[in-house]
């Protein structure tokens, strides 16, 4: 069965059906978060159903403080399996010698790759995933419009997104159903604009 099939199949099926479905496939299978707003929702629902999958944490060294305690929150509520990668200089370092480059300054290419295309790539090279659970959706941005729940990767990855075609007020029932709690003041330096892409998903889809 092809990926539009599935797709297809799977569009009016439950979350769980979904997470279910990928772990049939006996796989490796991981999930990544960087704990923005909303990540909660993706992190209780696939650990429900896998609660021994690893939890891949690209930290760029740049996350407000609120962030950093809900994330210390949601690894002991969750009992989550994290597995840490964070930039192999320090933001401090890289302040000094950079600071964070405006999107159109000839080195915010190479900010991006320091803080978190380099560490994503250390991270899914140790862990070589066959699924990747990840909490992307419609009306994200204009390249997150072109996927779908499941969707393959440029290195044959099958990336997961069980709430592709959630809202945010659904997501909000949803996190209120389970009292869950969300965060918001979240601040991801390599895109600026919440419509702009991060680089992670450009980097890995397939054309």
């Amino acid at each position: 069965m092809n990926i539009e099939n599935i797709n297809t199949l799977f569009r009016d099926k439950s979350i769980n059906e979904v997470i279910e479905f990928a772990n049939s496939s006996g796989k490796k299978l991981v999930i990544t978060t960087n704990f923005r707003p909303y990540e909660v929702a993706i992190l209780h629902a696939v650990t429900n159903v896998i609660p021994e999958i690893d939890v891949i944490w690209c930290d760029t060294g740049y996350n407000t403080p609120q962030t950093y305690k809900h994330a210390e929150y949601l690894i002991d509520r969750l009992n989550l399996n994290i597995d840490l990668y964070v930039p192999k200089q320090t933001s401090a370092h890289r302040d000094a010698v950079m600071g964070i480059p405006d999107i159109d300054s000839p080195l915010h290419g190479e900010f991006t790759n320091q803080v978190k295309l380099e560490p994503f790539k250390r991270a899914m090279a140790k862990h070589q995933p066959d699924i990747w659970f990840t909490n992307l959706r419609k009306g994200q941005t204009a390249l997150r419009d072109s996927l779908d729940i499941f969707s393959q990767g440029k290195d044959g990855v099958l990336k997961v997104s069980p709430f592709y075609h959630w809202t945010d007020t659904q997501l909000d029932a949803y996190i209120s159903e389970h009292d869950l709690p969300n965060e918001f003041k979240y601040y991801d330096p390599t895109k600026v604009l919440e419509n702009r892409e991060c680089g992670l998903h450009s980097n890995t889809i397939s054309n």
